[in-house]
């Protein structure tokens, strides 16, 4: 079986309509409703579909479209009724076409707020609509100001009720509005800075919560591109402190999705953190979504570009495409009846 863990919802165009009205009204006239019929939600379902049909893929986790999903507007109370709106739509996706999507909620993650909104959305999402995980954004500001990094306590609520419910959170950052980067640029930039800082040496994250399961999207981000730069630092820290665990372990007490449209990329991810650690995604249909010139693929087209990495064996492929997947989201794991 073939579970792509890192999809986003295709939703009608009254979602986003849904989404200027707010913004429009800053909402001075309640929180309304986007008004999506059924039909119009399963005719974008079912094109996404076909699309995941064409490249073999059996099941998708959808989760909002990170860049629309507007952190840092005001005031709050908009961001968490979007966000929500995001989320139901994602829930009548799951509840129509159970055999193919499973729910990762957004969090309505607004600059300075307190956390406990997060955690409320979190336990309705998986509580409510038997959501297997959730989007965690690291930096709401988006790009204009200053965060608690995800080694912080601020966090520490959120990750408390994710272990509670059993859910990993995949981070990936939303929007760019700081006209120095695009927002996928930020994408990199922002997943880079959340694995440096949950690895770093002051980090408790993973001793208060052992069971905490994060996965990073793209790759990682920049780091295991730059491994030799932090196994220097590492080095240099370990001088001091011989006890310290290795950069590489430190590392791998996270996974890391497979959404990077080259193979050379996929082959470094593999062997600097170990297939164990790596999960199949594609954020097919999304920003991948683009034919190489040369050979006529889609770039995000990423089953066949795994599977020709010669060296990966049938079941470093199992644990990729299935097993990882199933061991990271128990929840799915337990609703497909799949033994631990």
């Amino acid at each position: 079986m073939i579970i792509d863990v890192h999809g986003h919802v295709s939703a009608p165009p009254e979602l986003y309509a849904y989404k200027s009205n707010l913004i429009a009204s800053r909402g001075y006239h309640g929180r309304g409703n986007p008004g999506i019929s059924d039909e119009k939600m399963q005719q974008a379902a079912l094109k996404h579909i076909d699309l995941l049909k064409s490249v073999g893929t059996d099941v998708q986790f959808l989760s909002p479209r990170p860049f629309q999903l507007m952190h840092s507007e005001s005031p709050e109370s908009i961001v968490r009724w979007w966000v929500q709106a995001n989320n139901d739509i994602i829930a009548r996706n799951c509840k129509a076409f159970p055999d193919v999507f499973r729910g990762v909620c957004g969090l309505p993650q607004t600059p300075g707020a307190d956390i406990r909104a997060c955690v409320e959305e979190l336990e309705r999402c998986v509580t409510e609509h038997a959501f297997i995980g959730c989007l965690i954004n690291p930096d709401p500001t988006e790009g204009t100001g200053l965060m608690p990094t995800l080694d912080d306590e601020y966090w520490f609520p959120l990750y408390e009720k994710m272990v509670e419910l059993d859910v990993p959170g995949l981070v990936h950052s939303t929007s760019c509005r700081n006209f120095r980067e695009s927002y996928s640029a930020h994408f990199i930039t922002e997943e880079s800075i959340a694995v440096i800082n949950l690895c770093k040496v002051e980090s408790r994250v993973f001793q208060v919560f052992p069971r905490l399961r994060l996965i990073v999207s793209h790759g990682g981000g920049s780091v295991p591109y730059q491994i030799g730069r932090w196994r220097a630092h590492r080095i240099r820290e370990r001088d001091a402190q011989p006890q310290l665990e290795s950069f590489d372990d430190s590392l791998r007490k996270l996974y890391f999705d497979t959404v990077l449209y080259n193979q050379e990329s996929l082959d470094l991810l593999f062997r600097i953190v170990g297939t164990d650690r790596c999960l199949f995604g594609t954020e097919n249909p999304g920003s991948g979504s683009a034919k190489d010139p040369e050979t006529g693929r889609w770039l995000d087209d990423l089953r066949p570009v795994i599977e020709s990495i010669s060296w990966l064996t049938d079941d470093d492929r199992r644990r990729i495409f299935e097993e990882n997947p199933r061991t990271v989201f128990p929840r799915y794991r337990a609703a497909v009846g799949v033994p631990s």
